[in-house]
């Protein structure tokens, strides 16, 4: 082992001589936990808006560039797969530089990703943009996680993971919805340019409010303690089960509205298609049900609270097997109040019970997160041609039993310490 793993495995659970004290943490009521709490709704709103502003944008790109469908998902999928692996490696810059100074390169540089995106001459330039855009984004997600499990007081924790989710969600349904009205009445460039200034309206409200971290302690590490750091991760008891919660919630959660449409747009249902849209709408029972959630773990804790979300979430889903279109309805408000409620609970639990460095745990939730995205939205869009909805339903229904399970078997892991007891 090199000397700077084994001073990152004895700094694991000590404290260097030469850092700082931690200071107290922000407490609920204060004006530091509104300003907080402003600011990662904000990066949340812009972080997902700006990645998902694209999908409803497909059939004009299509139109414009000469491109088959599949061709035209590809300047959301390079978005996503890059955002996947550059939120890991930005993770651990962010144990170096700090947390706040990244996040808000990170906005500045989507947002003013997305304004030039606007102005493409050909797709070529467009998906090299929204690749960019992807590896800009990786400094958001992980590094806001790991901030929030610092700065906030454990008893409030909760909430304000719940309040950031919201804003994720709010952000993933109005990028999608103005991007959608905006190219229908102007064009697609000028969804993408209004979407890009507000996003950097969005990063200086971010830059203004939120505070600067008191208890982080900058990395002195090295890359070559990156091994030590995933296997610490990895063989805890508790983590690796979070990031497998991580895969399955997301990719039930894309698969579910991936393929809905395809149900409800043919018989016995034949909806139109901007009806189907609409469903966008029941993003804001996640925004609810994220921040409802995280005020219920803060005070029943997550280990009571995780599986029954879970299984709100797959009763939403068996309900759409249904041919009864106010029935469909419920059980997509259901699921994806069950969806929101529980990546909030697991995401601040893999915030509280990561050891250094943090940041790098949160990403390796998100990893899985969107990987889960990718594969099981794939493996389902196999099931439909199989057997249609039922196929689907079949396949996510045994994805999220694996996930109760999960849950289940995580109401009996001890806490790390009183850090996360106390959280």
């Amino acid at each position: 082992m090199s000397d700077a793993s084994l001073a990152f495995a004895a700094s694991a659970n000590t404290v260097s001589p030469a850092a700082p004290a931690a200071r107290a943490a922000i407490a609920k009521g204060t004006a530091a936990f509104k300003r907080s709490n402003r600011a990662l709704f904000f990066g949340g709103f812009s972080t997902f808006s700006l990645l998902y502003c694209i999908q409803p944008l497909f059939p004009l790109l299509s139109q414009q560039f000469h491109l088959t469908p599949a061709q035209s998902s590809w300047s959301l999928s390079v978005s996503s797969g890059l955002l996947a692996i550059s939120l890991v490696l930005l993770s651990a810059v962010s144990d170096r530089v700090g947390r706040k100074p990244l996040m808000v390169a990170s906005m500045f540089s989507a947002a003013l990703l997305t304004v030039l995106s606007a102005f493409a001459q050909d797709y070529a330039q467009l998906l090299a943009l929204r690749a960019a855009l992807g590896i800009a984004l990786g400094g958001m997600p992980a590094v806001a996680m790991a901030y929030l499990g610092e700065e906030i007081e454990g008893p409030s924790l909760g909430l304000s993971m719940g309040l950031y989710i919201a804003g994720s969600a709010f952000g993933g349904m109005s990028g999608r919805l103005i991007a959608a009205m905006l190219s229908d009445f102007l064009s697609w460039r000028w969804a993408l340019g209004v979407l890009g200034v507000a996003g950097l309206l969005a990063a200086a409200e971010f830059w203004r409010s939120l505070p600067a971290s008191k208890n982080f302690v900058p990395s002195t590490r090295g890359w070559q303690a990156l091994p030590h750091a995933v296997q610490q991760h990895f063989s805890d008891r508790g983590l690796p089960w979070l990031f497998c919660l991580a895969f399955l919630l997301m990719g039930c959660f894309v698969s579910l509205y991936n393929y809905i449409g395809y149900r409800l747009l043919t018989a016995p249902f034949g909806l139109r298609q901007s009806t189907v849209g609409l469903l966008a709408f029941l993003y804001l029972i996640g925004i609810f049900s994220s921040v409802w959630a995280g005020r219920l773990v803060d005070r029943l804790g997550r280990r009571g609270v995780l599986w029954i979300m879970l299984s709100i979430m797959l009763s939403g889903i068996l309900l759409t097997l249904f041919d009864s279109l106010p029935l469909i309805v419920i059980g997509m408000a259901l699921a994806t109040f069950g969806f929101f409620a529980s990546h909030s609970i697991a995401s601040s639990w893999v915030s509280r019970r990561a050891r250094a460095p943090q940041a790098l745990a949160s990403a390796f939730y998100l990893l899985f997160y969107y990987l889960g995205s990718s594969l099981i939205g794939s493996a389902s869009g196999m099931m439909w041609g199989f057997d249609g909805w039922t196929g689907v339903v079949a396949m996510l229904g045994v994805c999220l039993g694996g996930g109760v399970l999960i849950a289940l078997k995580l109401r009996h892991l001890q806490p790390l310490g009183a850090r996360e007891a106390a959280g």
